[in-house]
C-alpha cells in the first residue's frame, strides 16, 4: 500500500514504541499512589512533560496532558464558558473562523444552543482568516464592554488547517488578542511538530495538540494554558493534572507522546524540506496530468514565502502551507468514487477531514473558501511522508488519472 491518508500515515514510531514498552508491563503503577511502582510512573509522566514544555519553551507547569485533540479542543473553549458562568457575569464570546475541525465548531454550536454569542469570521478563497473582520468584530465587543457588565472574548482559529494546509497568520491574530484582552486559542494538532510554533512571539494563551499526529500513539494529546490564565476544572474528581482534569494518567501513551515529539522537533527541517519538494512536485504533476484540475487553498508555485530568512529556508519554502498537505479539486468526478478506485490500486487517500469520513454533506471547509457543491464533492487531499518515493509518486499521478478519465468517461 501507498498511505496518503492523513490517518493512515501517522503509524506509531519505533521510538514511541520502545520508549512506551517498560510502562506497559514492568512499570504498570498507578502515577497517584505513592509506592516505588506509581512513583516510577509518576517520574516517566514529569519527565515527559518536561520534554514537551521545553520543546514549546514553557514551563511544564503550563502543559496538561488529555485523551486527544478533540479533548483538548472542548477544554480550552468550555473552560472560557465555564468561567464566566461561575463568575456569574456576562456569558463568553467565542469567536472562530469557518474552516475549524469539526471539534472547536461543534463545541461553538453546542454553546451557542445554550444562549452563548459565537461569531464565525469568514476566510478567503485560500483559506487565510479574514483579519479586518476579525477586529471589526472585537471593537464591538471591546465597547460593550466599556457600556455593559464584563465579558470574555475567546478567539479559536487553527494554526494550520486540516483539510487544505493553509497556514495562519498567528502572530497578527495574537496580536488582536492582545491588543482587545481577548484569550486566544490555538488548534495546532496539525502543526505541531510539523512547523515551528512560537507561543511567546504568536502571544498564544491556549494551545492544543496531539499524539497521534507525530506517529505517536493515539488516544493522548496536550493542552498548554498560558500561566496567569485562571480556568475551571474540565473534568471533576481526583487531583490528577493539578486538579484540572481528574483521572489515572495514561502512562504509556504519556512516554511515547514526549519520544515522538522529541523526535519530530529535532527533525522537523530535515522531514520538512522533503516533504515540501513532494508537495511541490506533485501538484505539477497532477496539474499537467489532469485537466481542470484545480489547487485548494494556496498555490505555493504563486505565493509568496512565509518568514522569509537566509537563515531559514525551510520557513521560506512553505509558502503558507503545510509541507505535506496535498488537496485538489477534480472537477466532473466525486472524491468519494476516485478513493475506491485508488484503493484498489493499493493507495490509500482521503477526500477530506477523516473525522467527517461517512458524512453526506460536502467539506465545509472547501465552501467557505467558496467552491461551489459540485467541486466540494470533487475534492481528494493527499498526506505525504518524508519516505514517500518519486516511484510512487509518479505511480500515484498515474493511478489518478486513470481513475478520472474512467469516470469522465
Amino acid at each position: 500500500m501507498i498511505y496518503l491518508d492523513n490517518a493512515a500515515t501517522t503509524a506509531l514510531s519505533e521510538t514511541a514504541r520502545n520508549a512506551m514498552e517498560p510502562y506497559l508491563s514492568g512499570y504498570y503503577g498507578n502515577p497517584s499512589s505513592i509506592y516505588r511502582f506509581g512513583q516510577e510512573a509518576r517520574k516517566a509522566v514529569e519527565e515527559s512533560r518536561q520534554t514537551i514544555a521545553s520543546l514549546l519553551r514553557v514551563s511544564p507547569r503550563e502543559i496538561y496532558f488529555t485523551g486527544g485533540g478533540t479533548e483538548s479542543d472542548n477544554w480550552a473553549i468550555s473552560s472560557v464558558v465555564l468561567e464566566r458562568a461561575l463568575k456569574k457575569e456576562k456569558s463568553a464570546h467565542l469567536i472562530t473562523s469557518t474552516i475549524e475541525h469539526p471539534a472547536v465548531l461543534r463545541t461553538c454550536s453546542f454553546f451557542e444552543s445554550l444562549g452563548v454569542k459565537v461569531s464565525r469570521i469568514p476566510v478567503d478563497k485560500e483559506g487565510f482568516l479574514n483579519l479586518e473582520i476579525l477586529e471589526k468584530v472585537l471593537q464591538e465587543e471591546s465597547f460593550l464592554r466599556k457600556t455593559e457588565e464584563s465579558s470574555r472574548c475567546l478567539i479559536s482559529v487553527m494554526a494550520a488547517n486540516n483539510e487544505i494546509g493553509t497556514i495562519e497568520n498567528l502572530k497578527e491574530i495574537g496580536r488582536l488578542a492582545k491588543k482587545y484582552g481577548a484569550v486566544f486559542h490555538t488548534d495546532a494538532v496539525q502543526a505541531f511538530g510539523q512547523i515551528p510554533l512560537d507561543i511567546e512571539e504568536m502571544q498564544i494563551d491556549l494551545l492544543s495538540a496531539s499524539s497521534h499526529k507525530i506517529h505517536g500513539p493515539k488516544g493522548v494529546g496536550l493542552l498548554y494554558i498560558r500561566k496567569g490564565l485562571k480556568l475551571p476544572s474540565f473534568l471533576h474528581g481526583g487531583a490528577q493534572e493539578r486538579g484540572l482534569r481528574a483521572g489515572t494518567e495514561n502512562v504509556p501513551g504519556i512516554v511515547g507522546f514526549a519520544a515522538a515529539a522529541k523526535e519530530a522537533f529535532s527533525t522537523m527541517e530535515e522531514r520538512g524540506r522533503k516533504k515540501v519538494a513532494l508537495r511541490d512536485l506533485f501538484f505539477k504533476r497532477l496539474l499537467e496530468e489532469i485537466p481542470g484540475a484545480k489547487i485548494s487553498g494556496v498555490n505555493p508555485a504563486e505565493a509568496e514565502g512565509i518568514g522569509e530568512s537566509p537563515e531559514s529556508p525551510f520557513l521560506s519554502s512553505l509558502h503558507h502551507r503545510l509541507p505535506g498537505n496535498v488537496h485538489i479539486c477534480l472537477p466532473g468526478v466525486e472524491g468519494e468514487s476516485v478513493l475506491l478506485l485508488l484503493d484498489q490500486k493499493g493507495i490509500c487517500a482521503s477526500s477530506g477531514s477523516a473525522c467527517a469520513s461517512g458524512s453526506l454533506e460536502p467539506s465545509h471547509v472547501l465552501l467557505a473558501i467558496g467552491k461551489s457543491h459540485e467541486e466540494a464533492y470533487s475534492g481528494l487531499r493527499l498526506s505525504l511522508e518524508e519516505t514517500l518515493t518519486e516511484e510512487e509518486l509518479e505511480y500515484t499521478v498515474r493511478a489518478i488519472k486513470e481513475a478520472v478519465e474512467k469516470l469522465r468517461g
